[in-house]
């Protein structure tokens, strides 16, 4: 088997004059998690949809599972399963019903469908409701559902688009829990995501996108590394002109959003004594993290 689940090779897609994947290329090998990282309108769900046949690219080529899509992507389908960025799930089946119902889509048999759909009710721990209607479940609940869902026929590799947006703290941690695990047990993930910690939690590696673009493809932490390498000190509650010249001799670079200075520097002492004495300032020194790195990269915050 080949030791690489996706190739994209100088793929573009445009809707009418708007561009939205500008010649993009990576490779994303068997067993790891590879992010997709931008603001919403980066393109991530495009790329999602081209991987899966549903978009067909303008130019360049697409192999997913060794097979090229979209010319069959029907076969690549059978090793894929897709979380979607909104739940689908029918809300008047019980939960059980929506993973046996799903089953059948694949073609599983009755006693197939019977054999995986407890392991799974384990997996998304949801045992104790699985006669319960979808519609009673909370969001939570729903979105490990429909991860579940996507592992009815043992895919290869998951497709995961947002797969956490909208969840409240605990729930999203619940799963991040859940998708560690799968990697643990040798599925290859592609995460689209706008949270920076979601991708640095889980991620192997990364492709940083603006405006269907890649501007940068590495782990996290050689990103961080590579375009950050210090710690940083974010400053709020002053003039940001007048601080910008006071400490710009101290620091390696400023980044001004808003009313806050994000000052990268190698001797965070130095910013120190330059605004001892100074009324009114909030003062924040913290490790360098990815969206500093999108920040630097593009000069905006992430939209979220």
């Amino acid at each position: 088997m080949s030791n690489v689940a996706v190739d994209l090779n100088d793929v573009t897609k445009s809707f009418g004059s708007k561009l939205v994947v500008n010649g993009l290329s990576f490779a994303v090998g068997t067993g790891e998690c590879f992010g997709l990282l931008g603001p919403n309108g980066a393109g991530k769900s495009t790329i999602a949809r081209m991987l899966l046949g549903m978009t067909r690219p303008d130019s360049g080529k697409i192999t997913v599972l060794g097979v090229p899509v979209p010319a069959r992507s029907r076969l690549a389908r059978k090793g894929i399963g897709v979380v979607p960025q909104f739940d689908n799930l029918d809300l008047e089946f019980t939960v059980r019903e929506n993973l046996v119902v799903f089953g059948r889509y694949f073609g599983m048999s009755t006693r197939e469908i019977q054999r995986v759909v407890p392991s799974l009710l384990e997996f998304a721990r949801l045992e104790s409701k699985a006669d319960a209607r979808v519609g009673q479940l909370s969001g939570g609940m729903k979105r490990r559902l429909t991860l579940a869902r996507a592992l009815i026929n043992d895919p290869q590799l998951l497709i995961m688009d947002e797969p956490t947006t909208g969840l409240d703290p605990h729930a999203r941690h619940l799963i991040w829990e859940r998708l560690r695990f799968l990697l643990a047990s040798g599925k290859t993930i592609i995460l689209t995501t706008h949270f920076m910690e979601e991708a640095e939690r889980l991620c192997d590696r990364l492709c940083v996108l603006e405006r269907g673009r890649k501007i940068a493809e590495g782990s996290p932490h050689a990103l961080i590394d590579e375009h950050i390498g210090c710690n940083v000190i974010e400053i709020f509650g002053g003039n940001p002109q007048e601080l910008t010249s006071l400490i710009k001799p101290y620091v390696q670079r400023i980044e001004v959003s808003g009313e806050t200075l994000f000052c990268y520097a190698p001797d965070p002492e130095q910013v120190r004594v330059q605004l001892r004495g100074r009324a009114g300032l909030r003062i924040l020194e913290r490790p360098p993290s990815l969206e500093d790195v999108f920040l630097r990269l593009t000069g905006r915050e992430m939209e979220k």
